[in-house]
C-alpha cells in the first residue's frame, strides 16, 4: 500500500478505462449526483494494479473484463450508476482472483465497499460456492445493486464467450438461461431498462445454444417461482467461470 498517496502519479490510461471515463465525464455534465471521477480512476488503478499480467481466454488482459462491467451498467442502468456502484464492479473479482485482500480494500475504499466486494467473491470462509448460489444469496439480502453488478458480470461474459472451449460455452449459456434471466425478471420490477439487458441475454444464449436444447417456451426458466419467491433448491459448486 505504499502507492496510496501516489497512486494517481502512477496511474496509466488505456482503451478500455479511457472509453469508460470519456463516458462518465459525458454524464456528469448533466448528471444530478456527479459521479466521482477520482475515485473510479483509483478503483481501476488497483484492478490494474493486482490483476496484473492475468489474461482472459480471448487474450485480452484480464482488467478489461470488469473495466467493461462497469461501463455496460452506464450504458444500460444510467438512472442507477452511483460511484460506489462502479468501484465495486470494477473491484469485484479482485478478492477472488488476485492477492488484493478485503482488509485492504477497506483500508483504501472504505468498508461498505470492501463488504460489497466480499459479498460478490464465491470464495467463502469454507468453501467457493456457485454462481447460482451467490445469485440467491443476494436476493433474500435485498441487494439490489449487487445483483445488477451480477448481471453485467454475465452479460460480459456473454458477450464474450466465444473465445471459451463449446463445452464451456455450452454450460454458461444453459446457467445463464436458468439463473440470470430469472434476475433480470426480478430486477425490471425495480428498474425497467432492464428489461433490455434481459432481452440481450436471451438472444446471447440463443446463439449459443445447439438447436436441441433450446429452451421449450412454456417451461420456466427461472430460480425464482411465482411472485419471486426463491424454490427450495440446493445448488451444487460449479466451476469458474474467469
Amino acid at each position: 500500500m505504499n502507492d496510496l498517496d501516489c497512486w494517481e502519479s502512477k496511474f496509466e490510461s488505456c482503451c478500455y478505462s479511457e472509453r469508460l471515463l470519456t463516458k462518465l465525464l459525458l454524464l456528469n455534465e448533466t448528471a444530478e449526483q456527479e459521479i466521482d471521477i477520482l475515485e473510479v480512476k483509483k478503483a481501476i488503478y488497483y484492478a490494474k494494479k493486482y490483476h496484473g499480467d492475468q489474461k482472459r481466454q480471448s487474450g485480452e488482459p484480464y482488467y478489461s473484463h470488469p473495466i467493461e462491467v462497469a461501463y455496460l451498467i452506464v450504458e444500460y442502468a444510467v438512472h442507477y450508476v452511483t460511484t460506489d456502484i462502479l468501484v465495486i464492479s470494477i473491484l469485484h473479482d479482485v478478492i477472488e482472483d488476485t492477492a488484493l485482500t478485503k482488509e485492504v480494500i477497506s483500508y483504501i475504499f472504505g468498508d461498505s465497499i470492501a463488504n460489497k466486494v466480499e459479498d460478490l467473491t464465491r470464495v467463502k470462509s469454507d468453501r467457493k460456492i456457485s454462481v447460482a448460489e451467490i445469485v440467491i444469496l443476494l436476493w433474500l439480502q435485498r441487494k439490489v445493486d449487487l445483483l445488477l453488478i451480477k448481471i453485467f458480470d454475465r452479460l460480459h461474459n456473454m458477450q464474450t464467450i466465444n473465445a471459451k472451449p463449446p463445452e464451456k460455452i455450452n454450460r454458461i449459456t444453459q446457467e445463464t438461461l436458468k439463473t440470470f434471466t430469472s434476475v433480470g425478471m426480478f430486477l425490471q420490477n425495480i428498474m425497467p431498462e432492464i428489461l433490455a439487458v434481459e432481452e440481450t441475454l436471451m438472444s446471447l444464449c440463443l446463439q449459443n445454444l445447439p438447436i436441441n436444447e433450446l429452451p421449450v417456451a412454456q417451461e420456466p426458466l427461472a430460480i425464482f417461482e411465482d411472485n419471486f419467491q426463491l424454490p427450495s433448491l440446493i445448488f451444487q459448486n460449479e466451476g469458474s467461470l474467469c
